[in-house]
């Protein structure tokens, strides 16, 4: 256990943590010293401290504070705990069986989606999405459904290249400039979607659950065979996918997500 005066400074910086979580887009320090209470100074060397462990990241020209890679770290690891797949599996089992799809959920894992569970009918496509699988997030809708959710700043310190992104079947964002603008679109859209980005002939669809922050922590995603995706096939299983993304957010504590 601590000193005593070890103790205020750690709830200040879990506070300062939460604060930038809260936010939609990075927020100036001053703003975060007003949101908290603190003294400018206090707020500054606190970011200063997180910023070199990689838990913030700072935009000198916005003059700007966000999360950094390290806070997803630290999220995806307590993700991969029991506690979600348990909350998890009887809502995926449900899904699988009323869609006949093969049925995950993932995590972000640095630059890869991480699956968790998967379930899957007997009529499914074999897919690589086994558990303890990685495959490049920008790629993977679990993934994109989660990197929806990430601010500039993040997606810059995830992808600092500005070269070609890994590609599997030569389909999918190339740049990360290329993933920005398909992640805008599945934001408008509310869900992500890819089709032969990772196995040809096998399409997939996902929607983010949300924790009691309103943050994008896991992604409840399902594929089927490229064939088998007519428009009705389509729209059926999207809205049955955010519909569990939905249900499992309720679990976490989370907002209810939008409706597909």
């Amino acid at each position: 256990m601590g000193s005593s005066s070890s103790i205020p400074a750690a709830t200040r910086t879990v506070a300062l943590l939460r604060e930038l979580a809260r936010s939609p887009r990075p927020v100036p320090a001053t703003a975060l010293a007003r949101a908290l209470e603190l003294p400018r100074s206090t707020v500054y060397h606190l970011l200063a401290v997180l910023e070199r462990e990689g838990m913030v990241v700072h935009l000198p020209e916005e003059r700007r504070w966000g999360l950094g890679v390290g806070a997803f770290e630290i999220g995806s690891a307590y993700l991969r705990h029991d506690g979600l797949s348990r909350l998890a599996g009887p809502l995926l089992r449900d899904l699988a069986a009323a869609t006949g799809a093969t049925v995950h959920l993932g995590v972000l894992d640095g630059r890869d989606t991480l699956y968790l569970l998967k379930e899957q009918a007997t009529r499914s496509a074999v897919l690589v999405t086994e558990v303890g699988v990685r495959l490049p997030a920008h790629l993977t809708a679990s993934g994109r459904a989660l990197l929806a959710d990430a601010s500039r700043a993040q997606l810059t310190a995830l992808y600092p290249d500005r070269g070609a992104l890994a590609d599997r079947t030569g389909r999918g964002p190339r740049t990360r400039a290329a993933l920005r603008r398909t992640l805008a679109e599945e934001v408008a859209r509310g869900w992500a979607h890819e089709d032969g980005e990772v196995t040809p002939g096998v399409w997939s669809v996902a929607a983010a659950a949300r924790d009691h922050t309103g943050r994008a922590v896991a992604s409840v995603g399902a594929s089927q065979r490229t064939s088998d995706a007519g428009t009705a096939a389509v729209s059926d299983l999207v809205a049955a996918v955010v519909a569990t993304a939905d249900r499992l957010t309720g679990r976490l504590g989370g907002p209810a997500t939008t409706g597909a």
